[in-house]
Parts: C-alpha cells; structure tokens; sequence
C-alpha cells in the first residue's frame, strides 16, 4: 500500500516533469536530453551515464508497477505510506548508485534530488519561480 501512494506521486511528478518538456510530443527525446543533462550536471562519463540511466529507468519501471496495483486494488494510500514508499524507493536508488558514482557525484545527485524532487524531476531550464509575495 505504501508503495501504491509513491508510486501515484512519482507518476504524477513524472507527468508534472513531461508537460514541461520543449517537445511533449517525444518523450524519448526528452528522456534522452534530461539524461544528457544529468550526465554534464554530474560530470559522468559514458559507463556511468548508461548505469545510472538504467538505475533510474528501474526506478521508473517500479514506481509503475506500484501505481498500476495502486489503481488495480481500488484502495489509495496514506499520505505517511506514500511517504514511506519514496522513502524507500530513495534508498534503493542510492545504494544502487553508490557502486556507479564517486562520492562526488553521489553527493550532487542528492542535491539535485532534494533541490528538485528526484532526477526526474528537476527542472530541465532551471528551478521553478519562486511563490508569489502575499
């Protein structure tokens, strides 16, 4: 259950991230211009970048997969379970990633993480404006 609420807010983060893309129409190219970007932003080299691109397109496949039970159980998570499940999801990535990156990289990609809600995302032309003044 608590990964089914994630697995929502990823999607819907991932959707967030997709309607911001210059070419909405081609997801592939902007999959492949983020991880372009990912790659510059983390110095990566060519190995890297292919690991790291298949940790975060397991990821992806995962979140999925607990949404796609999420709406086939008819149930919604708590927020504290959906929580829980990013949790997590977070740690797995990382610990995954700690065998690919060097603690360099590793430390920037959680500050991309924290900075923009997951390398998926973050902003592609920069952070998001600030709130409005009341």
């Amino acid at each position: 259950m608590k990964s089914s609420l994630f697995a929502a807010f990823v999607l819907c983060a991932a959707g967030v991230a997709a309607a911001q893309a210059p070419n909405p129409h081609n997801a592939a190219a902007f999959e492949a211009q983020h991880m372009d970007r990912l790659a510059t932003l983390l110095d990566l080299n060519d190995g890297q970048k292919a690991q790291v691109q298949t940790v975060l397109e397991e990821e992806h496949a995962k979140a999925k997969q607990l949404f796609d039970q999420a709406k086939a159980s008819g149930t919604r998570p708590t927020r504290e379970q959906m929580k829980a499940s990013h949790d997590q999801m977070k740690a797995e990535t990382l610990q995954k990633l700690t065998t690919v990156l060097t603690a360099s990289q590793l430390k920037k990609f959680q500050i991309l993480e924290d900075d923009h809600h997951g390398p998926r995302g973050f902003h592609p032309h920069g952070p998001p404006p600030p709130p409005a003044a009341n």
